[in-house]
């Protein structure tokens, strides 16, 4: 079985791409390296022995998307091609509407074209919004706060409407909670441009001495007073993908499942494990709450579990020890 894999070159498509490999799957790449590097694709080869087909391309790219399914016999399809920044979402809106929206689009035309109409979708607990008592379960109404959220919201309808229109259509929408960690080889692992907007990378870069970290807020109503987040390790977040690959075998399905571990971690209590796991000091300074957090977030991890047969069994020391790692070996990330 060959799957196509979009953003196959970034965090979570690379770590996934191991995953589907070790289980038997061919694999097939299309990204356009804005925010990756080809450098993690070819680590997958190194990490697994295997082959991967690789296109340097923009999934809004019409005649790009065509050629790759006119070449290769695909058989289904993972969607992780997307902008994925919320502070930047709200920056540039259009360019999160464009990005997300449009190449979904793109994509399902040429995948309808080709005959080819099983989907995984990588999608979000932001759809959630701020209006649901915790765990989220899959059946509470969503919302948004953002435009990255909308745009994944909008994508969740979009396909809603297009497996209606078309029962041979099959799609599992995964909606992810806080991915973090890395590869245990330490080969492959979380690299952003910039600044980093997630906690794992920043923790990571301020053990390392290049940056402080802020701690936005230190007077919610939890543990230590600090937001709590359900971090799921990406090997994990991985294997969820391979699983729900069992589920679009059937036609006319369209689900929805959160991928998370059922419970919260605050951030101070990740500081203090990545602290425990690479016996560095991790500078940080308490700051002011950011707009639109919410004190604790974190999933009911139960549908997974019953009908996927899936289960985050990594801990958070695991998700820092392999962090470290990867930080340890790549000071600089995929550049030489």
């Amino acid at each position: 079985m060959t799957i196509l894999v979009t953003g196959g070159a970034g965090y979570i498509g690379s770590h996934t791409c191991v995953e589907l490999l070790k289980n038997g799957y061919d694999v097939i790449v299309v990204d356009n390296l804005d925010n990756s590097s080809e450098e993690a694709v070819v680590r997958v080869s190194k990490i697994t022995g295997k082959d991967v087909k690789f296109y340097k391309a923009d999934i809004r790219d019409r005649e790009s998307m065509k050629k790759i399914f006119r070449e290769n016999a695909i058989d289904a399809v993972i969607h992780f091609a997307g902008l994925k920044a919320v502070g930047e979402s709200v920056e540039k809106p259009l360019m999160y509407f464009d990005n997300n929206i449009i190449g979904t689009i793109v994509l399902c035309e040429a995948m309808s074209e080709a005959g080819v109409k099983k989907l995984i979708f990588s999608s979000s607990a932001t759809v959630y919004g701020d209006i649901n008592p915790m765990p989220l379960k899959e059946d509470m109404p969503t919302s948004v706060t953002n435009p990255y959220g909308r745009t994944k919201l909008m994508i969740e309808e979009i396909l809603h409407d297009i497996c209606a229109s078309d029962r041979e259509w099959s799609v599992v929408l995964l909606r992810y909670f806080n991915p973090v960690g890395a590869h245990e080889s330490g080969e492959i692992g979380e690299d952003p441009l910039g600044i980093p907007n997630n906690l794992m990378p920043c923790i990571a870069k301020a053990a390392a001495g290049k940056m402080q970290l802020r701690v936005f807020g230190d007077d919610y109503d939890t543990v230590d007073g600090t937001g709590v987040r359900d971090y799921i390790h990406v090997c994990d977040l991985a294997e969820g993908h391979v699983k729900a690959l069992t589920r679009i075998e059937k036609e006319g399905v369209l689900e929805i499942y959160n991928l998370g571990t059922g419970h919260g971690t605050s951030v101070l209590q990740m500081i203090h494990a990545f602290e425990k796991a690479s016996g560095k000091k991790v500078p940080y300074e308490i700051t002011e709450r950011r707009p639109g957090d919410v004190a604790v977030c974190y999933a009911s991890a139960e549908k997974a579990k019953k009908y996927l047969g899936f289960d985050a069994n990594r801990t958070v020391d695991d998700m820092c020890r392999d962090t470290f790692l990867w930080q340890e070996k790549n000071p600089d990330g995929y550049k030489k």
